[in-house]
This record gives C-alpha cells, structure tokens and sequence, in this order.
C-alpha cells in the first residue's frame, strides 16, 4: 500500500477498498435504508440506490464482500454510461457523398466555465483533414448543414 492509500474498512454500514466506500445511510425519502458509493476523492457519492432491510426489520443489512463487488460493479457502470453519454452529448459526426467523395463532418464542443467553444472538422476517408474552423457551440450538425458546409468550400459557416 502507498502512503496515500487508506486501509480498506470492513464495518456493518462502511465498506470500502482503495478506490470506493460504500456507505449505508438512512433513506430520506421514507423508513428504510440506502447505500451510497463513492468515488475516492469524491464529495458527491457516484450512486444512490435502495438498502435492503436486515432481519429485525429495522437496522440495515450489513454490507459484505459480495455485496460490496457488486455494487462497485454497479457504480462503475454507472459513471462509465454517463461518460458516454457526456461524450456523445460533445461530440457528433455525419457522413456526406459531396462530388463522389465521402467526407465525414466532425462537431467537437469542449464545456468550459468561462465560455463553451466548439470546432467543426472535415475528414476525407483516409481521415486526412481537410477543413477545420471554429463555430458556435449551439451549432447545429446534421446532413443538411454538413452538405452546406461542404458546398461552401469549407467555409466558416455563419454563428
């Protein structure tokens, strides 16, 4: 273990290991319980979800080692989706046939505090670039505007 690394812990209601603490907690919403998993190095816990009650029906289910891997499982599968979906949010693309040529047309935004900036990139089938120019990040990609681009010689479109 590095010195930066915790030692895992093995409690009823905290599990954790070196990159994830599970932690049961007391479900807001009505008499049960949850489990929150956090990401390490995170304040905000990557997932929530529904606890299962223990046999008294009151206390939670302790956590255990099954338990815990599949919700690491869950948690990681999570955030990854998400990224994803981020990701395709950012970022989209469109072939075109312009001239018997097949161009795929790139939009790339980049989310910033300050100011959201996005590039618009035109490949040839050898993914060579031919053109790149800024836009607006509310730029809208499809077909259409991407065959206008083109027809346009790769010009700038207009904000």
């Amino acid at each position: 273990m590095s010195e930066n690394t915790q030692a895992p812990i093995r409690e009823d209601r905290v599990w954790s290991d070196e990159h994830w603490t599970a932690r049961v907690i007391k479900n807001e919403d009505d008499d049960g319980w949850a489990v929150a998993m956090y990401l390490d190095g995170e304040a905000e816990p990557a997932l929530v979800g529904p606890w299962t009650m223990g046999r008294d029906k009151k206390n939670p289910k302790p956590l255990d080692t099954a338990a815990f891997n599949t919700l690491v499982k869950t948690a990681s599968e999570f955030i990854r989706r998400a990224e994803q979906q981020r990701h395709a949010e950012l970022n989209r693309s469109v072939t075109v046939d312009v001239d018997g040529r097949r161009i795929r047309v790139l939009l790339a935004i980049v989310p910033d505090e300050d100011g959201a900036t996005a590039s618009l990139r035109a490949l040839d089938t050898l993914d060579e670039e031919l053109a790149c120019v800024p836009v607006p990040p509310s730029f809208k990609l499809n077909v259409d505007s991407a065959l206008a681009w083109a027809a346009s010689g790769f010009v700038k479109p207009r904000a």
